[in-house]
Parts: C-alpha cells; structure tokens; sequence
C-alpha cells in the first residue's frame, strides 16, 4: 500500500510507528508536491514531526503496520533461542544491527532484540549495545502492541517471559 489516509498508522524505518495526521501540498523550487505530516507514537519524540513526499514512500521504505499473522511470526523469532557465536567485534555487530534496524524489516529488528538479549546473558553489553537494545525493544512494542490489540505493557511483559527477566 503506497498511499495512507489521514488517520492512518505507518511505520517509518527506524523511527518507528506513526500517525498520518495530515496530507498538505507545498511548493519546493517551484513545483508542488503533495507531503504526508506523519507524528511518532513514540512518547520519547511525540513532538516530532515527519514531512515525507507522497512520492518517496516506497523510497524510504515506510509500510503498513503488520498484521496479526506476522505479529506471531515476530513473536516466534524471539522464542528461537539460537545462540549467538559471534567473534565479531561490538562496534562490528553493532554497525550489522543498526542497519537491520534501519531496513524496516520488522522480522529484521526482532532478531536484533532476541540476539542481544541472548548476548546479555554471556557477556555485558557495550554502550551502543545497551541503546540498540532498548531502541528495538521500544520499536517493536509499539508495533506489536497495534498489530496484537495489546497495550505496551501487555508485550513487554511477553518479553519479560520470552527473555526470562
């Protein structure tokens, strides 16, 4: 789906889910472009607003919120336990996380939640590591939370178990 209506929740690679609370046309260098003004959910940037043309959507990778099917496929990611041997250096993995964050795959963004989690367990998690986490925790909570008909809490408490915590 390329075009949202006023009302609509998105989300937004990286940033997360998003209200189109608007469809204006500016004019930029003399032609006019029809724009979606999309707010975050997000209580941390709730005073942020994104200007996104409706031309761009597909572009930067904005996408509908996922069904509930695929919320029991993000829910199924987590339980995986696969261990994470990774010789690798922090920043290394933590450059490889950002940019599964930053696809908008939200499968993408469960496995950075689960890997570092299982992670934590082994070892203590760098700075970025610590932020990555939280940043994909808060990223799919929002969305499984509409996808699922849960509140946040409901599905942070689903981690709590998932993860043992």
């Amino acid at each position: 789906m390329d075009t949202f209506k006023v009302g609509d929740k998105a989300v937004y690679p990286g940033h997360g889910v998003a209200e189109v609370v608007a469809i204006e046309k500016k004019e930029i260098s003399g032609q006019t472009m029809n724009f979606y003004v999309m707010k975050l959910l997000d209580q941390r940037k709730a005073d942020s607003r994104l200007y996104i043309p409706t031309s761009n959507v597909a572009s930067v990778g904005i996408r509908e919120v996922i069904s509930e099917e695929e919320a029991a496929e993000v829910f199924k990611i987590l339980k995986k336990k696969e261990k994470v041997v990774d010789s690798t250096t922090w920043n290394r993995r933590h450059r490889e996380y950002l940019e599964k964050v930053r696809s908008g795959s939200v499968f993408e963004v469960a496995r950075v939640l689960r890997d570092l989690y299982l992670l934590k367990t082994d070892k203590d998690l760098s700075f970025g590591e610590r932020k990555m986490l939280d940043d994909a925790k808060t990223l799919l909570v929002k969305e499984l939370a509409i996808a699922k008909n849960m509140t946040e809490d409901e599905v942070e408490n689903s981690f709590r178990t998932i993860f043992k915590l």
